[in-house]
């Protein structure tokens, strides 16, 4: 049952946010980690364990690792080519025609982003920035219980558009068969990726960072996963970047009394099926709209296949809040800064003018989540846990970075070398004034 709340209940449950450094753990996973391990640990301490192994230990590490983990035995880890070859031809040509208009939307749409390296003129000198591709980036595509085609596509296709020459992709094998799901290689070879790894977990993200006899560290990391995932890239930070620390997957709808029901609750439960700690809610001033998709809602739950997944995600996270009006429900949106944020209103495009914080914004009912998921155009991988107060989506910008670039002539240098002297001796650094004080007497 997904619960009515007023503003007030809400903002004491399912819109307070936790501490962006404190993740939920059950019991179970913390008796699994001590069976594992041998000891009790946090999953902290068990992602340094084995981020440290993977640092000192290379491939054998990996190799524990992923048979303790993930159950699978292999003394290589590199998918062949022709693997990713075959596994394009299977597909059915459904699948491959839609693999093919999303990669084309998410290319088309990233190209309009402006990525440009510039000069301007200063006195006698230029100055200006850079733009450069990072060289090497690894991706990180969750799929040990799920395939996950559209992520390569989100991650993998704006890095393409950035210029980045060397693009890794890391793979979890789905836990039943020991593989990735055709459906996933498949959209590597369609974009052109050529390197892909059957490895997962934080030792996926030890390998990336740190490289292995097999594997090449590579420059920053991107790509969301579960929580050892999302610790390993906290814990290996500055030694690579990272595009973000990713949380449970959320999105808030805004509706009023020209919503349908059954659109506003196919919506919720569309984002509600990923985890069970999803979160999916419902912001509107009507009570007989609310009233309407709880109902549909509860029917549409007792027919869906991940039921189990959906009751625990609709009863600790999600809910349906009575804002006074749509104003109130934007102000509610923005302190919440949502990973998705859809507007089901009559008019979205007004409501919009009002949106401060989130990572996508869905306007109208005809532009719903699940098709920024799939085919939209912007990649999927957005912020999450408020973090959208100050982050973006994936895009273009995260696959370079800025180079200053200064070119001064003698005379410009020795003109402000007289300044540049004056503000050394102010911060005591003589020998910065007296390579200024040279450059001032030239």
């Amino acid at each position: 049952m997904l619960k009515i709340f007023t503003v007030e209940q809400a903002k004491q449950s399912i819109l307070k946010r936790q501490p962006p450094d404190e993740f939920p753990v059950s019991q179970s996973m913390l008796d699994g980690i001590a069976k594992l391990f041998g000891q009790s640990l946090t999953p902290e301490q068990a992602v340094t364990r084995i981020l440290t192994d993977v640092r000192t230990q290379g491939d054998a590490a990996l190799k524990n690792w992923s048979q303790r983990l993930d159950n699978r035995s292999s003394e290589t880890f590199r998918v062949p080519s022709e693997k990713l070859a075959n596994a394009l031809k299977s597909i059915s040509s459904e699948q491959r025609a839609a693999l093919e208009l999303s990669s084309e939307r998410v290319r088309r749409f990233h190209t309009h982003q402006p990525l440009n390296s510039w000069m301007m003129q200063e006195g006698d000198g230029t100055l200006g920035q850079l733009i450069r591709p990072i060289k090497r980036v690894g991706l990180y595509v969750p799929g040990g219980t799920a395939p996950l085609p559209s992520t390569v596509i989100m991650s993998a296709v704006p890095a393409q558009v950035a210029g980045v020459k060397e693009i890794v992709v890391v793979v979890p094998p789905n836990r039943a068969t020991g593989e990735v799901a055709d459906i996933t290689l498949a959209a590597c070879a369609l974009v052109g990726i050529e390197e892909v790894y059957t490895l997962g977990g934080a030792q996926a993200i030890a390998a990336l960072a740190y490289g292995t006899e097999s594997i090449r560290a590579v420059d920053k990391i991107f790509g969301p996963g579960n929580l050892f995932v999302t610790l390993a890239k906290r814990q290996v930070f500055g030694v690579v970047g990272i595009d973000g620390l990713a949380g449970p997957t959320e999105t808030m709808v805004i509706a009023d009394d020209n919503s349908t029901p059954a659109w506003v609750a196919a919506d919720l439960l569309a984002q509600a099926e990923h985890d069970v700690l999803a979160s999916a809610i419902l912001l509107t001033p009507s009570r007989k709209l609310a009233d309407a998709v709880q109902l549909e809602v509860t029917h549409r739950v007792e027919t869906l296949p991940r039921a189990d997944i959906l009751a625990q995600s609709l009863e600790n996270r999600s809910g349906i809040v009575i804002t006074r009006d749509i104003f109130e429900a934007a102000e509610l949106a923005n302190a919440y800064a949502p990973e998705h944020l859809c507007l089901s209103v009559a008019e979205p495009w007004m409501l919009s003018e009002k949106i401060e914080a989130a990572g996508g914004v869905f306007l109208g009912e005809h532009s719903f989540e699940a098709l920024g998921d799939y085919v939209a155009g912007p990649s999927h991988v957005m912020p999450t846990n408020g973090t959208a107060r100050f982050a973006s989506p994936l895009n273009v910008w995260d696959f370079v970075h800025i180079v200053s670039l200064v070119a001064l002539d003698r005379e410009s240098a020795s003109q402000l070398s007289k300044q540049a002297a004056v503000l050394a001796r102010a911060e005591g650094l003589e020998a910065h004034a007296q390579a200024a004080d040279e450059r001032a007497a030239a």
